[in-house]
């Protein structure tokens, strides 16, 4: 016999006060509710309940072993009802890992209405621009772009992210003017990732022909954001994703620069642990973003300009 059952019978039996009444609302016959207690009373070695035929009575051993297994049983009917209820509905801290870049106002337009829709649900956001361990980490998802994900993750494609480079029109002024051409690329300092290979990087150009690029490092940052702070401050020109500078070049603020040139194209995943037994914050989580991302336009197509005009708002 399951144990965990007879547990159930056994605390029944002694608040309905009869094994009939127990087993009635247990849906079993007597007998069997019978059997469970005789089962546990057998598996314990001591006798739980006094019976006679008109009434029942809890042994010393009988009223200790109540008390703690109904404090057990309580724990777990909360603990099924707390899983039954998350199951409809989404509650819960979700620890997310996400680029630096992220921080914008777009974004987090989005996790507002995210919380609006899913008022119990936590979301603990780390920004930073580092792969994350997930299951060491302790967190739930990451959101990363690459070019190139690995075969063991699981992700799901969110969005895709055009990273643009860009310069603002003083400096591109100071510098001698806007380049035509990638190699021309070499005489502006360049603000450029810590993590990225210098020696890796290419434009496609009309037609599809790859063109080396060859940057002259300004400065070395693994904050995007500090990396936006420093092109504004005019110390040089800089890859940075569409996303944190749609606003600067639609406002003329900044520049795009080569824009007959793309960098190969960056896809936003949500990567995660596990298909299986998803929690709901999470896959409404990784659904809303879906849903929104995918639809974010640009406010411009960011072509370039020369540097004494301001880029074309189409």
């Amino acid at each position: 016999m399951d144990q965990m059952t007879s547990l159930r019978v056994f605390r029944e039996v002694v608040e309905a006060g009869s094994f009939v009444a127990a087993a009635g609302r247990l849906g079993m016959s007597p007998p069997m509710a019978s059997k469970h207690v005789a089962q546990l009373e057998k598996s314990l070695g001591a006798r739980l309940l006094h019976r006679s035929s008109r009434h029942l009575s809890l042994t010393e051993a009988g009223t200790a072993w109540y008390e703690q297994s109904r404090r057990a049983l309580d724990l777990l009917d909360a603990a099924e009802a707390a899983i039954g209820q998350t199951s409809e509905t989404p509650r819960g801290q979700l620890k997310v890992s996400a680029p630096v870049w992220c921080a914008t106002p777009r974004f987090a337009r989005v996790l507002a209405d995210y919380r609006e829709r899913y008022p119990e649900v936590l979301v603990d956001m780390h920004l930073e621009n580092r792969k994350v361990d997930l299951a060491a980490d302790g967190y739930d998802l990451a959101l990363r772009a690459t070019q190139e994900l690995s075969s063991a993750l699981i992700a799901r494609p969110l969005c895709r992210v055009p990273f643009y480079l860009a310069g603002t029109p003083a400096y591109l002024k100071r510098a001698g003017g806007a380049p035509a051409l990638p190699a021309d690329l070499a005489r502006l300092g360049a603000i450029v990732p810590s993590y990225v290979n210098l020696e890796n990087l290419a434009l496609k150009g009309p037609g599809g022909r790859m063109f080396p690029l060859r940057l002259a490092p300004a400065m070395r940052s693994d904050d995007t954001t500090l990396t936006l702070h420093a092109v504004h401050a005019g110390m040089g020109i800089a890859f940075m994703p569409l996303w944190l500078i749609d606003d600067d070049l639609a406002k003329g603020r900044l520049v795009r620069l080569l824009p007959d040139f793309d960098s190969p194209p960056v896809t936003l995943f949500a990567v995660y642990t596990s298909r299986q037994y998803m929690a709901p914050k999470l896959r409404t989580f990784i659904d809303f973003l879906s849903e929104r991302l995918g639809g974010m336009q640009p406010k411009s197509a960011a072509r370039s300009a020369p540097a004494e005009e301001k880029p074309r708002k189409l």
